[in-house]
């Protein structure tokens, strides 16, 4: 089973490279965050003409999550479920033979300074009460999406300058290595232990971020145990951010054997 995450920075401005992308990757599952997009109007046609299952939950020019499969997803839930700042579109789920796929938009934060720095520490712990409330750690989970977070030294361009900044910052840290703790590991550092260089974001910001390597690895695959134990790969597509008015992501993707 392939599985795959990316940040679109709106599903409509990149629906033909996703539906490229599936397509010449052979991919199973595709969680995306930042739909920027109200579910009257998220193109649900265009994805089954294509040939794909879609769920969804989003609002109009912000945040928003979608889950495009081969096959119809089952027992799709939207949001955290307990957070009364859930009006947010960030969270989606769904079951495919069996394994669960939680996608998620973790929110920025902003400024380390600001409340929605606050409320950011509050959402990723939340992650924790989400699967302890509906989950073991040993079933088969696999949690993807945006985090916000780069977790490891390795995973900025510039470790030193940017600790203590919004989406690495020791706070950040602790609050996702908690919900990593509840029985998560991280696919991609299994098949790529100690490698620096590895990123999924760059900003647009920073002219030619791309070409000039700095960027963060700020999307992520996680899986239970019992599930990263069926992990046979995992590795980041750089090649899509180099197209035409792309994301500022890019594609990260893992495979399990898994019947």
């Amino acid at each position: 089973m392939r599985i795959a995450s990316f940040n679109a920075n709106s599903i409509r401005s990149r629906l033909a490279l996703i539906l490229e992308w599936m397509k010449a990757n052979d991919c199973d599952v595709l969680a995306v965050q930042e739909t920027k997009v109200a579910d009257e109007e998220f193109p649900v046609s265009e994805i089954n003409s294509a040939g794909y299952e879609v769920v969804f939950t989003g609002q109009k020019s912000y945040n928003g999550v979608a889950i495009l499969s081969k096959e119809p997803l089952e027992d799709v839930q939207k949001g955290l479920g307990w957070m009364p700042e859930d009006e947010e579109a960030r969270v989606i789920r769904g079951k495919l033979r069996g394994v669960t796929i939680v996608n998620t938009y973790v929110p920025q934060g902003t400024a380390v300074d600001s409340p929605r720095f606050q409320y950011k520490i509050k959402w990723i712990r939340g992650m924790r009460d989400y699967f302890e409330r509906d989950f073991s750690p040993d079933d088969l989970i696999v949690w993807v999406g945006d985090f916000n977070v780069a977790r490891e030294p390795i995973d900025v361009y510039d470790p030193e300058g940017l600790y203590g900044s919004v989406c690495f910052h020791p706070d950040e840290h602790k609050a996702l290595d908690y919900v990593k703790d509840w029985g998560f590991v991280d696919i991609f550092r299994k098949h790529h232990p100690g490698e620096p260089g590895h990123y999924t974001f760059w900003d647009y910001r920073i002219p030619n971020a791309f070409k000039r390597k700095m960027g963060w690895r700020l999307d992520h695959i996680w899986a239970t145990r019992p599930m990263a134990e069926c992990s046979v790969d995992c590795w980041i597509d750089t090649e899509p951010r180099t197209r035409e008015k792309p994301s500022d992501h890019t594609f990260i993707a893992a495979d399990f054997d898994v019947s």
